[in-house]
Order: C-alpha cells, then sequence, then structure tokens
C-alpha cells in the first residue's frame, strides 16, 4: 500500500508521545498533522482532508470521545482511539459513537500501524464503491466530480462533491443547515440553499417535485436512495 498520499491527524495532549508517532509514522511514509487539544484538531480539520484520526480519550478541556462523536456527525473520517489500559467503558463508549478501533496505553507503535494500515484498506475499498453510486437514473461519480444524466456528463463543483459524498455516506440521515456550512464552508444560509437548488437540478428527474434530495422543513435537507 502506498501510504506517500495518507494524511493522518494524531490528537494528543501529551507532547512526548504527539512527537513520537509523527516521527513515526512520517517515517513509514504517512503525511502527519498533529494537534494538542480538541480545539486544535477542529482547526485542521477545517483545512486540510485527513483519512484517519488518531484521538487520546484522556485530554484537558474537551475530551477524545466528545471530540470523536461531533466529527463523526459530520464527517465519515475513520478514527482509532487511545484509551487508558483497562478502561473498558470508555472503549465500549467510543465504538458505540462511531470509532473504529481502540489502542490501550501503552502500546507498540508496530500494533498502531498495523491497525491503521488494515482501516485504511477498509476504507479505500468502501470508498470505491461510494466513488461510483446510482440515485434513480443517475449516475454520480465523485471521483470524477461528475454526473451522467439523460445520457449526458454534468459537472459538480467542490462544494456539491463534498456534500454529496456526506449525504451518500448517511442517506436518510437529517443535515441542519449549521452542518452542510461546516461541511461545504458556506457560511451563508442563501449560499446552501442555492447549493441544495443546483444539486436537485443535477440529480432530480424534476427539481421542483424533489424525490430524492428533499426538505425536512423547519430541520434541514436529507438524501434518500433507491
Amino acid at each position: 500500500m502506498n501510504n506517500s498520499k495518507i494524511h493522518i491527524l494524531v490528537i494528543d495532549d501529551d507532547d512526548k508521545i504527539r512527537e513520537l508517532l509523527k516521527i513515526y509514522l512520517k517515517s513509514n511514509n504517512f503525511i502527519v498533522s498533529t494537534a494538542f487539544d480538541a480545539a486544535d484538531a477542529e482547526k485542521k480539520l477545517k483545512i486540510f482532508k485527513f483519512d484517519i484520526a488518531i484521538i487520546d480519550i484522556m485530554m484537558p478541556g474537551k475530551d477524545g470521545l466528545q471530540l470523536t462523536k461531533e466529527i463523526r456527525e459530520r464527517i465519515d473520517l475513520p478514527i482509532i482511539l487511545l484509551t487508558a489500559k483497562g478502561e473498558t467503558e470508555d472503549k465500549i463508549k467510543g465504538l458505540e459513537i462511531g470509532a473504529e478501533d481502540y489502542l490501550p496505553k501503552p502500546f507498540e507503535p508496530k500494533e498502531l500501524l498495523l491497525r491503521i494500515t488494515n482501516i485504511v484498506k477498509r476504507t479505500k475499498k468502501k470508498k470505491s464503491i461510494i466513488d461510483l453510486i446510482k440515485i434513480g437514473k443517475i449516475i454520480v461519480n465523485t471521483n470524477k466530480m461528475e454526473i451522467q444524466k439523460d445520457k449526458k456528463i454534468i459537472k459538480i463543483n467542490v462544494s456539491e462533491k463534498v456534500l454529496l459524498e456526506n449525504m451518500i455516506n448517511s442517506a436518510g440521515r437529517i443535515f441542519s443547515r449549521e452542518e452542510i456550512s461546516k461541511i461545504t464552508n458556506l457560511t451563508q444560509e442563501r449560499s446552501i440553499d442555492v447549493l441544495v437548488t443546483r444539486l436537485r437540478q443535477k440529480i432530480e428527474p424534476d427539481p421542483k417535485n424533489p424525490k430524492y434530495l428533499q426538505t425536512v422543513r423547519g430541520t434541514g435537507y436529507v438524501l434518500w436512495l433507491d
């Protein structure tokens, strides 16, 4: 597996652990960014697209469990939690809120590497399916950033791609305007409505009577798949 394009975010308030993990993972050809707490991590998540995050549960302020929950509500990012040895309750809770795996401290760096490798392989396999998906009679190719509709190719922009990927990953879940704003970096409510209108024009048989990308009055938007 080519690690040189895989970007990992390491979040740990322990400077020594954070730096050691950064050095070790970079030596295995990963791209590595670090954060010392939840607030620092949130800044990085707004700037970069990561393939996986490693989050320590025990951090001052917002802990790793709360951060994991908030991340998983917004984006489909695989997460490995670092837990204190024997904290079974934290492990279970972490998995319940969406973490892919956990590793008790202290741990061997090689074991973390193996877990990262396995998760990335699974994620890439899942992503290859998501890259090409059918919505009604149209075919969405998020990798090529295009939609095939009525034998025509329609291009989608970055905001449309990001929103579609998130909604496809969580089909049937309602996305609030606030959540869409965080996903797409669109701050104006009007801009979000325009984005949804553009997507409807591209994926709906009848955009004025949407079947797939529907409005949930007073709440937000939801994507339904056949």
